[in-house]
């Protein structure tokens, strides 16, 4: 073993101290597990110390963790680092997927050297979350880099895992640690690590074995671009005399393609209205399966019913101030929150939400003629406006806004006489209307046209910056009518759209259509 002497005469070791990086972000208890970590090593007689740089992700705020550590050697004073270096790093210990891509970009993780262990679930960037369409980024990419960066990778859910086993992602993340052996301790001395903290340690330890025999398997979990969306197939009975009959419907009025999105619609609008309103939802795409059958769709598969069945429910199961107040007052999102921030049954959960509330919305709630009395008079609907549109923090926990809130959440029972209703209704017929038009015409360009029904989404601001795209997307239409590759084209600008919030993608998707 090597050693240096100082100008004080104390004696340094030039050894190589076993390094580690942890990456997390707040709340995943990055600094829980250092410390576990260096306790672990120093129970076990070496010399640790950590330290850590926060930074500011698009997140919660992510956080490296660096520790050194070293067998302890009498009368020797070892040389430990407050910053890893790329490419002299032993472990990487990710605690989400994209803080695994990081480290790699950071030069942490070398294929000669370094072993990485990372979770491999997902939480979103502000860049992901904020495009209209699908921002999210692709998985496999940082799998391919980590698989080609890293001498060995151990990756799984872990955040899962500990979840399910009642704890936090850095019990589970210390078991896969420790089921790598990458330091020469114990199973036991790490269980009595975690002992020692004192806070937690049934679950903990539980999560720490789960994840320890998880990760002795040796398999690593598969990704994929993008996730498995699944349909529930067309039940025989529903235990409902109404429902049944709109299953009965199903069955006999439409191709069996169709049926496992018809019955997505029908249980989508059935929660959001009721199984009259499911019924009318039949009658519509009905309609439209006749002019599909009438133009050979069988042929294509009919793809025209299948893609009306899924849009014609979201178009008809909107986003308005009585759905919103809905949802936030059901038992079921209580319990759900209850859950994820794992509320005890002795403690007591106080949910704060944000609301912007515009005259818009409350003139789409009142009834048609009321609505419509105080939108043509702008000095009234000023004089309101001045008053209602406003940031509101909503205490639903307090019986003052759950009241309230559980008011407006029964307007569902005259939602069909509202403005906004019949605002939608309106809005929803041109739109069909528009695809029927060009069925004869151009059978895959209609196709596209119901699917463009996508861009609207949400209520007050998003919902107009959707319609906004969606008129504009269609717009363009007169343009693609005759062109063999229409389809092509109304797709592409239907994915501009889905870019960026400010729809300067499409402006340009616009403009190239213009010159075809």
């Amino acid at each position: 073993m090597d050693t240096l002497t100082d100008s004080m005469g104390t004696m340094l070791s030039a050894d190589k101290p076993f390094s580690i990086a942890i990456l997390a972000m707040g709340g995943q208890g990055g600094g829980v597990l250092a410390d576990w970590i260096v306790a672990l090593a120093e129970s076990q007689g070496w010399v640790a110390q950590t330290s850590s740089v926060p930074g500011v992700a698009q997140r919660t705020g992510a956080t490296i963790y660096y520790l050194e550590m070293i067998p302890a050697r009498e009368g020797v004073t070892p040389i430990l680092s407050l910053m890893p270096t790329p490419g002299d790093v032993d472990v990487v210990i990710a605690a989400e997927l994209m803080e695994a891509g990081r480290s790699v970009m950071r030069g942490l993780v070398t294929p000669d050297k370094t072993l990485l262990v990372a979770s491999t679930h997902r939480s979103f960037a502000v860049g992901e979350k904020e495009k209209p369409g699908d921002g999210i980024g692709n998985p496999e990419t940082v799998v391919d880099a980590t698989d080609f960066a890293a001498k060995k990778t151990v990756a799984f859910d872990m955040e899962t895992l500990a979840a399910k086993n009642g704890s936090v992602i850095s019990s589970a993340m210390f078991g896969a640690f420790a089921a790598t052996r990458a330091l020469p301790f114990a199973k036991e001395a790490y269980e009595e690590t975690i002992k020692a903290g004192g806070k937690g340690v049934s679950a903990s330890l539980k999560a720490f074995d789960a994840a320890y025999l998880r990760a002795l398997k040796g398999e690593n979990d598969k990704l994929s671009a993008t996730p498995v969306k699944r349909l529930d197939p067309l039940p025989q009975t529903a235990g409902h005399a109404e429902l049944d009959r709109l299953l009965t419907r199903i069955r006999a009025e439409f191709p069996e393609i169709a049926h496992p999105m018809l019955y997505a619609g029908v249980k989508k609008l059935t929660d959001f209205q009721d199984p009259r309103y499911a019924d009318e939802y039949l009658t519509r795409v009905a309609e439209l399966h006749a002019a599909d059958r009438a133009q050979g769709g069988a042929d294509k598969g009919f793809a025209f019913t299948v893609q009306a069945a899924k849009y014609v429910a979201v178009a008809m199961a909107y986003d308005d101030v009585v759905r919103v107040a809905d949802l936030k007052v059901r038992g079921s999102r209580f319990e759900r929150v209850r859950k994820e921030v794992g509320v005890k049954e002795d403690q007591i959960l106080y949910m704060t939400e944000y609301m912007h509330p515009r005259m818009d919305e409350v003139c789409g709630t009142l009834p048609k003629g009321l609505g419509l009395w105080i939108e043509q008079r702008p000095k009234v609907f000023a004089f309101l406006d001045k008053r209602i549109n406003k940031g509101r923090r909503v205490k639903t926990g307090t019986l003052f806004w759950f009241s309230g809130l559980y008011l407006i959440s029964a307007l569902r029972r005259i939602r069909r006489g509202s403005l906004r209703h019949f605002r939608e209704i309106e809005h929803r017929e041109a739109w069909l209307h528009k695809a029927l038009e060009v069925l004869p015409i151009n059978y895959d360009l209609a196709v596209e046209v119901i699917g463009t029904r996508r861009l609207v989404k949400g209520y007050s601001d998003t919902h107009a910056r959707g319609l906004s795209k969606f008129d504009r997307v269609l717009d363009a239409l007169p343009m693609l009518r005759a062109r063999e590759d229409g389809a092509v084209w109304l797709k592409r600008l239907r994915q501009a759209a889905l870019l960026d919030e400010t729809g300067i993608a499409l402006d340009g998707a616009l403009k190239t259509v213009a010159t075809l």
